[in-house]
């Protein structure tokens, strides 16, 4: 959340011919709900239950820039999967540095109780042993969003050529 996934892939996928996907997206345009309802209405289980759903049906496909949710690679199962038949890059920032980039966003469900900053640092603690396993991870701190998307179009076409 708040690492530019939309945007560098948005980029990314435009330099590479590949069509962008984003799985959060995705999901509201199926059900016809925000993510912010989907968690109030439904709860996050069904929500992720939705986010394997989407993972599985798009293994199969080619040419992807797909931008997942934070929690969707942080399944044991769903990583593999993405492991399997993708190149995984983890773009990431200091807690800081993201609270200070979503804060003014009302469309972050896991952020909505009194210490958002606290709760940011605690799922990036739960998350990272997953984050640490992606193919590439990129600092997206101080860096723009061309940078970021020129360095994951490098290492995609370097991984390409392997």
């Amino acid at each position: 959340m708040g690492t530019g996934k939309s945007s560098v892939g948005r980029f990314a996928a435009d330099q590479l011919g590949f069509t962008f996907l984003d799985t959060d997206e995705m999901i509201e345009e199926r059900t016809g709900k925000s993510i912010s309802q989907i968690f109030s209405q439904n709860g996050e289980p069904v929500f992720r239950a939705l986010e394997k759903d989407l993972l599985n049906e798009l293994a199969t496909r080619e040419h992807l820039m797909i931008s997942t949710g934070g929690g969707l690679a942080a399944d044991a199962e769903n990583l593999a999967s993405l492991k399997s038949h993708s190149l995984v890059v983890c773009l990431w920032a200091s807690p800081e540095s993201i609270w200070d980039r979503v804060k003014g966003q009302a469309h972050r469900p896991l952020l909505q109780g009194p210490d958002p900053l606290a709760k940011i640092r605690e799922l990036l603690s739960r998350r990272e042993p997953f984050y640490r396993q992606a193919d590439v991870l990129v600092n997206t701190e101080q860096r723009s969003i061309k940078e970021v998307a020129q360095h994951v179009v490098h290492q995609l076409q370097f991984a390409r050529s392997r």
